[in-house]
C-alpha cells in the first residue's frame, strides 16, 4: 500500500494508473518537461483531492424504532405511526454506510427531532460545523441538518435536491437495516430500562465482526 500523511491508505495500482493517464496526455499535447515526474504528479493530486474530500466530510442521521413487547396500556411506547409499540432510537453513520453511533432509547411516541435535540445530537453536529442529512422529520433542526423540500408541487431545481439528497441518504438506510439485521433486536422482549444497553451491545459486537 501507498500511503500519504493525508491519514487515507491508496493503492499502488491507483497511484500507477493515474501516473499512466497523465502521461498519455503529456505525449498527446507534446509537453516536452516538467519538474515532476507523472507518477509524483499523481501522487500530488491525489493528496490534494484527499484533503478536499476530509473538509467536505459529513454524516446521516435517522432515527428507527424498535418493536417491544409491551401492552397497550403503556402509551408512551405507542407508535402512532406504526401502529405498535416501539422504541425510537437515533443512529449516526458516515458518508460510506458505516455505523458510527447509536443513541440511547427512547419511547417510541417520541418525535426523531425532539429525540436528536433530547439526545444532544444537533447541538453537537452544530458545534463542530459538520454537515449532516437527514429526513423530513428533522425539519426545522438548523442549517447544518439538510433535509429535503416538502411539498408536491415542487419546481425542478428542488426536486433534482431532493432526488440526489434521497441518494444519499440510501446509504444511512443501508447501514440501518445492517442494524435491523440483528435477530435480538427484531422485537425486544425485555424491560425498556434494558433496550438501550441492548443496542449498544448490539453496535459493539458490530464494530467487532467487521
Amino acid at each position: 500500500m501507498l500511503a500519504y500523511p493525508s491519514s487515507i491508505d491508496l493503492s499502488s495500482s491507483t497511484l500507477q494508473h493515474l501516473a499512466e493517464q497523465l502521461a498519455v496526455q503529456r505525449r498527446e499535447i507534446g509537453t516536452r518537461w516538467r519538474r515532476l515526474p507523472a507518477g509524483r504528479q499523481a501522487l500530488l493530486a491525489l493528496a490534494q483531492a484527499m484533503e478536499t474530500a476530509r473538509t467536505r466530510a459529513f454524516v446521516i442521521l435517522d432515527g428507527t424504532l424498535l418493536p417491544i413487547d409491551r401492552i397497550a396500556a403503556d402509551t408512551p411506547c405507542y407508535s402512532g405511526k406504526h401502529k405498535r409499540h416501539r422504541m425510537n432510537v437515533q443512529v449516526l453513520t458516515d458518508p460510506f454506510g458505516r455505523l458510527l453511533w447509536a443513541s440511547p432509547a427512547l419511547p417510541g411516541a417520541t418525535h426523531d427531532l425532539t429525540a436528536a435535540r433530547s439526545h444532544g445530537i444537533v447541538d453537537a453536529l452544530a458545534a463542530a460545523g459538520l454537515k449532516c442529512w437527514a429526513d423530513k422529520a428533522y425539519q426545522g433542526a438548523g442549517g447544518h441538518i439538510r433535509v429535503p423540500f416538502r411539498g408536491r408541487r415542487l419546481k425542478r431545481w428542488k426536486r433534482r435536491h431532493n432526488s440526489s439528497h434521497a441518494k444519499i441518504r440510501c446509504v444511512g438506510e443501508q447501514a440501518m437495516a445492517v442494524l435491523k439485521g440483528w435477530r435480538l433486536l427484531r422485537k425486544l422482549r425485555c424491560s425498556t430500562n434494558r433496550i438501550t444497553d441492548i443496542v449498544k451491545a448490539v453496535l459493539v459486537l458490530h464494530h467487532a465482526s467487521t
